[in-house]
């Protein structure tokens, strides 16, 4: 019977070594997102994150010292740095509720394709550091893109404080409907309309006249 060529490996074992020496630490990342968005950080043994990688629990172990390192790296490599570039992409011009809505639009914080962004984030929060440095982070990003717009979007100068504080109003109200959107969507309560923010936007943006 023939012997394998060295350095060539065949069927099952070839798969494995495909995945151990090619994105082993990727596939550890995907397998762990999408278990601590379905059970949570603490219900997830890394046994299982290992098993739905499809890699051996030491390999684990080699990339991520402990479960908690796996946490902060996707925080830290899958929360956008830039929540958005662009502003002037959701700008409308003389029309503050419009471009808040279409902001909302663009940050997608609510139904972001990266479980991290729409789950992990929110629920881990409370006994995570890294998390709760991620939030703050997220929040100072938006409250900076919301202050240009609402300024880029005013029909009139506003003062810099009431501009801040309509902002800090806005991304508090996104937060909000955020954190707990996941909460409505499990007890089958209806989530906020196109309409509701839009008369969020509409009590921010009025604000900017009555503050200013």
């Amino acid at each position: 019977m023939p012997m394998p060529k060295p350095g060539r490996r065949t069927g099952a074992g070839h798969r494995r070594s495909a995945k151990v020496d090619g994105d082993a630490r990727q596939l550890i990342l995907d397998a762990a997102e999408k278990l601590f968005a379905a059970q949570g950080f603490d219900a997830t043994p890394t046994a299982a994150i290992a098993g739905a990688a499809g890699v051996p629990k030491g390999l684990v172990f080699y990339y991520f010292s402990t479960k908690d390192s796996i946490l902060s790296a996707l925080m830290a490599e899958r929360v956008p740095k830039h929540p958005i570039a662009d502003i002037d992409t959701v700008v409308a011009p003389g029309d503050p509720a419009a471009s808040l809505v279409n902001l909302d639009a663009a940050l997608n914080l609510r139904d972001h394709h990266s479980s991290v962004l729409r789950v992990i984030m929110w629920r881990e929060a409370d006994t995570h550091p890294d998390v709760r440095r991620q939030l703050r982070r997220l929040r100072d990003q938006m409250l900076d893109a919301t202050t240009r717009v609402l300024q880029a979007s005013a029909s009139a100068p506003v003062q810099p404080g009431t501009l801040r504080a309509c902002a800090a109003a806005w991304v508090s109200a996104m937060f909000a409907i955020a954190s707990t959107d996941r909460l409505h969507a499990l007890d089958g309560v209806p989530l906020p309309t196109a309409k509701e923010l839009l008369e969020v936007a509409q009590v921010v943006a009025a604000g900017m006249t009555q503050l200013g």
